[in-house]
């Protein structure tokens, strides 16, 4: 069953973001992940955290969690957070 890993962000540097999120995605490629989804959000109903989301779907949890683990993401965490305030979710 695929699993997806939420991403709740307020970008913080736009040129760190960019930067960023080029890398990670280069990572997906092992763990067989991929962007379904990413941009600004449309608040329906509630408040929202943070104004942009990202959604990335792997074939299932452990591939997602393998890849969230792996040394080559693990490695951009300090420039993720030089260019975003964030929160995870695995579903």
């Amino acid at each position: 069953m695929p699993s997806y890993v939420v991403v709740d962000l307020t970008p913080l540097d736009k040129d760190k973001l960019a930067e960023y999120s080029a890398l990670a995605a280069e990572t997906f490629a092992p763990f067989n992940g991929h962007f379904i989804a990413k941009g600004a959000l449309e608040v329906l109903h509630g408040d929202a955290l943070h104004p942009m989301k990202a959604i990335i779907e792997f074939p299932d949890r452990e591939s997602a969690k393998a890849w969230y683990e792996s040394p080559a993401y693990q490695a951009l965490i300090p420039l993720r957070g030089q260019g975003m305030a964030c929160h995870f979710h695995l579903i």
